[in-house]
């Protein structure tokens, strides 16, 4: 059966199409796709791996068709990069609308 194995890092994206034995896990595509040689910095005792947004054992069978992404790890807490992100005037107003319904 036909599989999708990608990852991706802020310099690189990769989507590998790999053929696998029904009933193939998570794992044997990752290994049969070659990423692991391309990416020589993933982990797949930290990273944690998906089917379509879905997080995913190693050991779970794929099914045709199933795309496994390989997760980066998470390097900047998101609420803090979310803060940051937001631009100032609009939190100036949201405190404003806080104080009115104080009252």
């Amino acid at each position: 059966m036909m599989v999708g194995v990608a990852y991706a890092t802020l310099a690189k994206q990769l989507w590998l199409n790999v053929e696998v034995p029904d009933g193939a896990t998570v794992q044997q595509a990752i290994e049969a796709s070659g990423i692991l040689k391309e990416f020589i910095d993933i982990d797949l005792e930290t990273q944690k791996v998906g089917v379509f947004g879905k997080l995913v054992k190693m050991e779970d069978p794929l099914k045709e068709g199933d795309r496994v992404e390989i997760y980066r790890p998470i390097t900047a807490d998101p609420k803090a990069a979310k803060r940051k992100r937001a631009p100032r005037s609009n939190e100036a107003a949201n405190s404003n609308d806080s104080e009115k319904k104080k009252e």
